[in-house]
Protein backbone atom coordinates (compact mmCIF):
# COMPACT_ATOMS: atom_id res chain seq x y z
CA UNK A 1 0.00 0.00 0.00
CA UNK A 2 2.40 2.79 1.19
CA UNK A 3 3.99 1.90 -2.38
CA UNK A 4 0.93 1.62 -4.33
CA UNK A 5 1.46 -1.27 -5.97
CA UNK A 6 -1.25 -2.71 -7.85
CA UNK A 7 -1.73 -6.05 -6.65
CA UNK A 8 -3.82 -8.63 -8.92
CA UNK A 9 -5.58 -11.12 -6.58
CA UNK A 10 -6.48 -14.70 -8.51
CA UNK A 11 -8.99 -16.35 -5.35
CA UNK A 12 -11.26 -19.18 -5.96
CA UNK A 13 -14.04 -20.23 -4.15
CA UNK A 14 -14.80 -20.86 -0.14
CA UNK A 15 -14.96 -24.31 0.07
CA UNK A 16 -11.37 -23.89 -1.46
CA UNK A 17 -11.29 -27.47 -2.79
CA UNK A 18 -8.47 -28.64 -5.49
CA UNK A 19 -10.09 -27.01 -8.30
CA UNK A 20 -9.97 -23.78 -7.00
CA UNK A 21 -6.76 -24.06 -5.05
CA UNK A 22 -4.98 -25.12 -8.37
CA UNK A 23 -6.90 -23.25 -10.80
CA UNK A 24 -5.34 -19.75 -8.95
CA UNK A 25 -1.87 -20.89 -7.99
CA UNK A 26 -2.00 -21.91 -11.49
CA UNK A 27 -3.44 -19.28 -13.12
CA UNK A 28 -1.53 -16.25 -10.68
CA UNK A 29 1.69 -18.38 -12.24
CA UNK A 30 0.77 -17.93 -15.71
CA UNK A 31 -0.16 -13.95 -15.14
CA UNK A 32 2.54 -13.13 -13.44
CA UNK A 33 4.79 -14.69 -16.55
CA UNK A 34 3.12 -12.73 -18.55
CA UNK A 35 1.99 -9.80 -18.10
CA UNK A 36 2.95 -6.55 -19.84
CA UNK A 37 2.51 -4.93 -16.53
CA UNK A 38 6.18 -5.05 -14.48
CA UNK A 39 5.07 -3.24 -11.57
CA UNK A 40 2.38 -5.33 -10.63
CA UNK A 41 2.12 -8.09 -8.49
CA UNK A 42 0.16 -11.30 -8.99
CA UNK A 43 -1.34 -12.82 -5.86
CA UNK A 44 -2.76 -16.28 -5.64
CA UNK A 45 -5.36 -15.97 -2.58
CA UNK A 46 -6.59 -19.32 -1.19
CA UNK A 47 -9.94 -19.02 0.20
CA UNK A 48 -10.45 -19.90 3.42
CA UNK A 49 -8.06 -19.22 6.83
CA UNK A 50 -4.88 -21.30 7.13
CA UNK A 51 -6.11 -22.87 10.56
CA UNK A 52 -8.57 -25.12 7.79
CA UNK A 53 -5.77 -26.01 5.30
CA UNK A 54 -4.89 -29.45 6.81
CA UNK A 55 -8.81 -30.65 6.08
CA UNK A 56 -8.16 -30.23 2.47
CA UNK A 57 -6.44 -33.57 2.59
CA UNK A 58 -6.06 -34.01 -1.10
CA UNK A 59 -5.11 -30.57 -1.85
CA UNK A 60 -1.95 -30.73 1.01
CA UNK A 61 -1.60 -34.47 -0.69
CA UNK A 62 -1.12 -33.14 -4.00
CA UNK A 63 0.79 -29.82 -3.25
CA UNK A 64 3.01 -31.53 -0.39
CA UNK A 65 3.97 -34.11 -3.70
CA UNK A 66 5.17 -31.73 -6.01
CA UNK A 67 6.87 -30.13 -3.14
CA UNK A 68 5.29 -26.85 -3.02
CA UNK A 69 5.23 -25.86 1.27
CA UNK A 70 2.11 -24.56 3.23
CA UNK A 71 4.75 -21.83 3.78
CA UNK A 72 4.85 -20.32 0.43
CA UNK A 73 0.79 -20.02 0.01
CA UNK A 74 -1.25 -16.80 0.76
CA UNK A 75 -4.62 -17.70 2.75
CA UNK A 76 -7.54 -15.63 2.91
CA UNK A 77 -6.98 -14.33 6.63
CA UNK A 78 -3.46 -13.36 5.57
CA UNK A 79 -4.15 -10.46 3.32
CA UNK A 80 -6.49 -7.15 3.32
CA UNK A 81 -8.19 -7.46 0.65
CA UNK A 82 -10.66 -4.73 1.70
CA UNK A 83 -7.74 -2.24 2.77
CA UNK A 84 -6.26 -3.06 -0.46
CA UNK A 85 -9.40 -2.22 -2.15
CA UNK A 86 -9.93 0.87 -0.18
CA UNK A 87 -6.38 2.16 -1.43
CA UNK A 88 -7.97 1.56 -4.96
CA UNK A 89 -4.93 -0.69 -5.74
CA UNK A 90 -6.82 -4.22 -5.79
CA UNK A 91 -7.75 -6.12 -8.87
CA UNK A 92 -9.61 -9.41 -8.21
CA UNK A 93 -9.88 -12.22 -10.55
CA UNK A 94 -12.67 -14.67 -9.49
CA UNK A 95 -11.33 -18.57 -10.58
CA UNK A 96 -14.12 -21.37 -9.49
CA UNK A 97 -17.56 -19.16 -8.58
CA UNK A 98 -18.28 -15.82 -9.73
CA UNK A 99 -20.74 -14.83 -7.08
CA UNK A 100 -18.83 -13.44 -4.06
CA UNK A 101 -21.06 -14.23 -0.86
CA UNK A 102 -22.35 -11.44 0.98
CA UNK A 103 -19.62 -10.94 3.06
CA UNK A 104 -17.51 -9.93 0.43
CA UNK A 105 -19.78 -7.53 -1.13
CA UNK A 106 -17.79 -4.48 -0.73
CA UNK A 107 -14.97 -6.27 -3.08
CA UNK A 108 -17.49 -6.56 -6.15
CA UNK A 109 -16.34 -3.26 -8.03
CA UNK A 110 -12.97 -4.89 -7.64
CA UNK A 111 -13.90 -7.81 -10.08
CA UNK A 112 -11.91 -7.50 -13.22
CA UNK A 113 -12.38 -11.33 -14.61
CA UNK A 114 -14.10 -14.17 -13.97
CA UNK A 115 -13.58 -17.58 -15.13
CA UNK A 116 -15.45 -20.57 -13.92
CA UNK A 117 -17.27 -23.74 -15.28
CA UNK A 118 -20.76 -23.45 -13.01
CA UNK A 119 -24.04 -22.22 -14.69
CA UNK A 120 -24.05 -18.30 -14.59
CA UNK A 121 -26.61 -16.93 -11.89
CA UNK A 122 -25.72 -13.11 -12.66
CA UNK A 123 -24.33 -10.83 -15.20
CA UNK A 124 -21.45 -8.57 -14.74
CA UNK A 125 -21.47 -5.95 -17.22
CA UNK A 126 -17.83 -4.89 -19.32
CA UNK A 127 -15.44 -3.77 -18.04
CA UNK A 128 -15.45 -7.29 -15.91
CA UNK A 129 -14.42 -9.80 -18.63
CA UNK A 130 -16.64 -13.26 -18.18
CA UNK A 131 -15.57 -16.77 -18.91
CA UNK A 132 -18.44 -18.96 -18.01
CA UNK A 133 -17.98 -22.96 -19.91
CA UNK A 134 -19.75 -26.04 -19.25
CA UNK A 135 -16.65 -28.30 -17.90
CA UNK A 136 -16.04 -30.85 -15.48
CA UNK A 137 -12.91 -29.05 -14.01
CA UNK A 138 -12.41 -25.44 -13.87
CA UNK A 139 -8.36 -26.31 -14.15
CA UNK A 140 -9.44 -27.41 -17.83
CA UNK A 141 -10.38 -23.69 -18.60
CA UNK A 142 -7.02 -22.49 -16.76
CA UNK A 143 -4.97 -25.12 -18.75
CA UNK A 144 -6.40 -23.83 -22.26
CA UNK A 145 -5.28 -20.56 -21.33
CA UNK A 146 -2.23 -21.32 -20.29
CA UNK A 147 -1.52 -23.39 -23.80
CA UNK A 148 -2.80 -20.73 -26.08
CA UNK A 149 -0.03 -18.38 -24.09
CA UNK A 150 3.79 -18.28 -25.31
CA UNK A 151 5.62 -21.16 -25.16
CA UNK A 152 7.49 -22.46 -22.55
CA UNK A 153 5.34 -20.41 -19.85
CA UNK A 154 4.12 -24.26 -18.51
CA UNK A 155 6.36 -26.07 -16.55
CA UNK A 156 6.37 -29.66 -14.82
CA UNK A 157 4.66 -28.67 -11.49
CA UNK A 158 2.14 -26.66 -13.24
CA UNK A 159 1.12 -29.46 -15.44
CA UNK A 160 1.34 -32.10 -12.31
CA UNK A 161 -0.70 -29.93 -10.72
CA UNK A 162 -3.55 -29.14 -13.49
CA UNK A 163 -3.29 -32.88 -14.44
CA UNK A 164 -4.14 -34.35 -10.96
CA UNK A 165 -6.95 -31.68 -10.57
CA UNK A 166 -8.75 -32.42 -13.68
CA UNK A 167 -8.35 -36.31 -12.99
CA UNK A 168 -10.24 -35.61 -9.72
CA UNK A 169 -12.86 -33.20 -10.41
CA UNK A 170 -13.73 -35.23 -13.77
CA UNK A 171 -13.31 -38.52 -11.69
CA UNK A 172 -10.65 -40.50 -13.99
CA UNK A 173 -12.32 -39.13 -16.83
CA UNK A 174 -15.23 -41.48 -15.81
CA UNK A 175 -18.53 -41.02 -18.66
CA UNK A 176 -20.45 -43.00 -16.11
CA UNK A 177 -19.95 -40.21 -12.93
CA UNK A 178 -21.48 -37.63 -15.28
CA UNK A 179 -18.88 -34.68 -14.98
CA UNK A 180 -16.30 -35.35 -17.72
CA UNK A 181 -16.42 -33.24 -21.12
CA UNK A 182 -14.79 -33.56 -24.31
CA UNK A 183 -12.42 -30.40 -23.10
CA UNK A 184 -11.53 -31.89 -20.16
CA UNK A 185 -10.09 -35.40 -21.66
CA UNK A 186 -8.52 -33.19 -24.49
CA UNK A 187 -6.67 -30.95 -21.86
CA UNK A 188 -5.54 -34.56 -19.97
CA UNK A 189 -4.15 -35.23 -23.18
CA UNK A 190 -2.25 -32.35 -24.24
CA UNK A 191 -0.79 -32.33 -20.99
CA UNK A 192 0.49 -36.11 -21.04
CA UNK A 193 1.70 -35.42 -24.57
CA UNK A 194 3.83 -31.96 -23.40
CA UNK A 195 4.88 -33.63 -20.30
CA UNK A 196 5.57 -37.67 -20.82
CA UNK A 197 6.95 -37.78 -17.68
CA UNK A 198 3.48 -37.22 -16.00
CA UNK A 199 2.39 -40.51 -13.68
CA UNK A 200 -0.28 -42.91 -15.18
CA UNK A 201 -3.52 -41.69 -14.55
CA UNK A 202 -4.96 -44.63 -12.78
CA UNK A 203 -2.38 -43.69 -9.86
CA UNK A 204 -2.95 -40.32 -9.86
CA UNK A 205 -6.64 -40.59 -9.40
CA UNK A 206 -6.01 -43.18 -7.00
CA UNK A 207 -3.94 -41.56 -4.64
CA UNK A 208 -5.48 -38.18 -4.82
CA UNK A 209 -9.48 -39.82 -4.66
CA UNK A 210 -7.87 -42.03 -1.00
CA UNK A 211 -6.34 -38.92 0.01
CA UNK A 212 -9.93 -36.77 -0.57
CA UNK A 213 -12.15 -39.50 1.23
CA UNK A 214 -9.99 -40.15 4.32
CA UNK A 215 -11.49 -38.68 6.83
CA UNK A 216 -9.61 -40.62 9.54
CA UNK A 217 -10.18 -39.29 13.33
CA UNK A 218 -11.73 -36.31 11.92
CA UNK A 219 -14.90 -34.65 14.27
CA UNK A 220 -17.83 -33.92 12.91
CA UNK A 221 -17.51 -30.13 12.88
CA UNK A 222 -13.87 -30.75 11.17
CA UNK A 223 -16.43 -33.36 8.64
CA UNK A 224 -18.63 -29.88 8.31
CA UNK A 225 -15.92 -27.62 7.58
CA UNK A 226 -13.79 -29.89 5.04
CA UNK A 227 -15.92 -29.59 1.79
CA UNK A 228 -18.29 -26.01 2.71
CA UNK A 229 -20.13 -23.47 0.45
CA UNK A 230 -22.58 -20.77 2.25
CA UNK A 231 -25.64 -19.41 0.93
CA UNK A 232 -27.15 -16.86 2.27
CA UNK A 233 -30.48 -14.54 2.13
CA UNK A 234 -31.53 -11.65 3.49
CA UNK A 235 -32.31 -13.20 7.21
CA UNK A 236 -30.32 -16.82 6.85
CA UNK A 237 -27.64 -18.20 6.33
CA UNK A 238 -27.09 -21.73 5.35
CA UNK A 239 -24.16 -23.80 4.61
CA UNK A 240 -24.17 -26.95 2.06
CA UNK A 241 -21.42 -29.00 3.41
CA UNK A 242 -19.58 -32.12 1.11
CA UNK A 243 -19.43 -35.48 3.23
CA UNK A 244 -17.06 -38.16 2.10
CA UNK A 245 -18.56 -40.85 4.01
CA UNK A 246 -22.07 -42.62 3.08
CA UNK A 247 -24.91 -40.85 4.66
CA UNK A 248 -26.41 -43.80 7.20
CA UNK A 249 -22.88 -44.03 8.85
CA UNK A 250 -22.65 -39.99 9.35
CA UNK A 251 -25.73 -39.92 11.08
CA UNK A 252 -25.39 -42.65 13.32
CA UNK A 253 -22.45 -41.18 14.22
CA UNK A 254 -22.55 -40.38 18.55
CA UNK A 255 -23.69 -36.73 19.65
CA UNK A 256 -24.64 -36.13 16.00
CA UNK A 257 -27.21 -33.56 16.76
CA UNK A 258 -25.83 -31.72 19.57
CA UNK A 259 -23.23 -31.31 17.31
CA UNK A 260 -25.12 -30.04 14.43
CA UNK A 261 -26.80 -27.55 17.30
CA UNK A 262 -23.13 -26.09 18.25
CA UNK A 263 -21.83 -26.08 14.77
CA UNK A 264 -25.04 -24.24 13.15
CA UNK A 265 -25.29 -22.09 16.60
CA UNK A 266 -21.53 -21.05 17.14
CA UNK A 267 -21.81 -19.70 13.29
CA UNK A 268 -25.09 -18.13 13.44
CA UNK A 269 -26.73 -20.59 10.96
CA UNK A 270 -30.43 -21.28 10.74
CA UNK A 271 -29.62 -25.14 9.97
CA UNK A 272 -27.82 -26.86 7.28
CA UNK A 273 -27.42 -29.28 3.96
CA UNK A 274 -25.32 -32.29 4.25
CA UNK A 275 -24.52 -33.75 0.58
CA UNK A 276 -22.63 -37.43 0.49
CA UNK A 277 -21.01 -38.95 -2.44
CA UNK A 278 -19.80 -42.11 -2.12
CA UNK A 279 -18.03 -44.10 -5.56
CA UNK A 280 -18.24 -48.02 -6.04
CA UNK A 281 -15.20 -49.22 -7.81
CA UNK A 282 -16.61 -48.68 -11.56
CA UNK A 283 -16.59 -44.77 -10.38
CA UNK A 284 -20.25 -44.19 -10.43
CA UNK A 285 -21.43 -42.17 -7.52
CA UNK A 286 -24.30 -42.65 -4.60
CA UNK A 287 -25.33 -39.51 -3.70
CA UNK A 288 -27.62 -38.84 -0.62
CA UNK A 289 -28.70 -35.70 1.05
CA UNK A 290 -29.97 -34.50 4.51
CA UNK A 291 -31.16 -31.16 5.55
CA UNK A 292 -31.34 -30.32 9.84
CA UNK A 293 -33.12 -27.23 11.32
CA UNK A 294 -34.74 -26.87 14.27
CA UNK A 295 -36.89 -23.99 12.74
CA UNK A 296 -39.43 -26.44 10.67
CA UNK A 297 -40.63 -23.68 8.78
CA UNK A 298 -37.18 -23.28 6.87
CA UNK A 299 -37.04 -27.36 6.91
CA UNK A 300 -40.12 -27.32 4.97
CA UNK A 301 -38.90 -25.10 2.37
CA UNK A 302 -35.68 -26.65 1.81
CA UNK A 303 -36.68 -30.32 1.48
CA UNK A 304 -39.63 -28.79 -0.78
CA UNK A 305 -37.50 -27.03 -3.27
CA UNK A 306 -35.46 -30.03 -3.36
CA UNK A 307 -38.22 -32.69 -3.50
CA UNK A 308 -40.13 -30.67 -6.41
CA UNK A 309 -37.01 -29.61 -8.06
CA UNK A 310 -37.00 -29.94 -11.86
CA UNK A 311 -33.45 -28.47 -13.32
CA UNK A 312 -32.34 -31.09 -12.81
CA UNK A 313 -35.18 -33.72 -11.09
CA UNK A 314 -33.02 -35.28 -8.03
CA UNK A 315 -35.24 -38.22 -7.65
CA UNK A 316 -35.41 -38.06 -4.12
CA UNK A 317 -36.78 -41.05 -1.86
CA UNK A 318 -37.02 -40.49 1.74
CA UNK A 319 -34.79 -42.30 4.09
CA UNK A 320 -35.11 -43.02 7.82
CA UNK A 321 -34.06 -40.65 10.30
CA UNK A 322 -32.37 -40.04 14.07
CA UNK A 323 -34.27 -37.17 14.67
CA UNK A 324 -37.12 -34.83 13.30
CA UNK A 325 -35.22 -31.88 12.79
CA UNK A 326 -32.98 -34.33 10.15
CA UNK A 327 -34.44 -34.75 6.65
CA UNK A 328 -32.63 -37.45 4.98
CA UNK A 329 -32.86 -38.95 0.98
CA UNK A 330 -31.30 -41.07 -1.06
CA UNK A 331 -30.44 -39.16 -4.62
CA UNK A 332 -31.54 -41.12 -7.34
CA UNK A 333 -30.27 -39.11 -10.25
CA UNK A 334 -26.66 -39.42 -8.71
CA UNK A 335 -25.12 -37.38 -11.50
CA UNK A 336 -26.68 -33.96 -9.46
CA UNK A 337 -23.80 -32.65 -7.95
CA UNK A 338 -23.60 -29.89 -5.17
CA UNK A 339 -22.91 -27.28 -8.32
CA UNK A 340 -26.30 -28.55 -9.53
CA UNK A 341 -28.24 -28.65 -6.60
CA UNK A 342 -26.91 -25.24 -5.30
CA UNK A 343 -28.79 -22.88 -7.54
CA UNK A 344 -32.14 -24.86 -5.96
CA UNK A 345 -31.60 -24.15 -2.68
CA UNK A 346 -30.47 -20.45 -3.32
CA UNK A 347 -33.65 -20.09 -5.43
CA UNK A 348 -35.88 -21.52 -2.50
CA UNK A 349 -33.65 -19.13 -0.10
Amino acid sequence: VRQHREIHVVMGNEACDLDSTVSALALAYFLAQTSPAPKAAFVPVLNIPRADFALRTETTFLLRDRGIPAASLIFRDEIDLGGLHHAGLLSLMLVDHHVLPGADAALEEAVVEVLDHRPLERDRGPPCQVTVEPVGSCATLVTERILQGPPGVLDRTTAALLHGTILLDCINLSPAAGKVTPRDVACVSLLEERFPELPARDAVFSALHAAKFDITGLTTEQMLRKDLKVLSSDDVVVPISGIFEDLETFLRRPGLLQDLDAFCQGRGYAGLVAMTVFFNERHEPTRKLAVYSRQEPLRSTLCRALEEATTPSLLLQPLPSPSAFVAAYAQGNAVATRKKVLPILRAAL
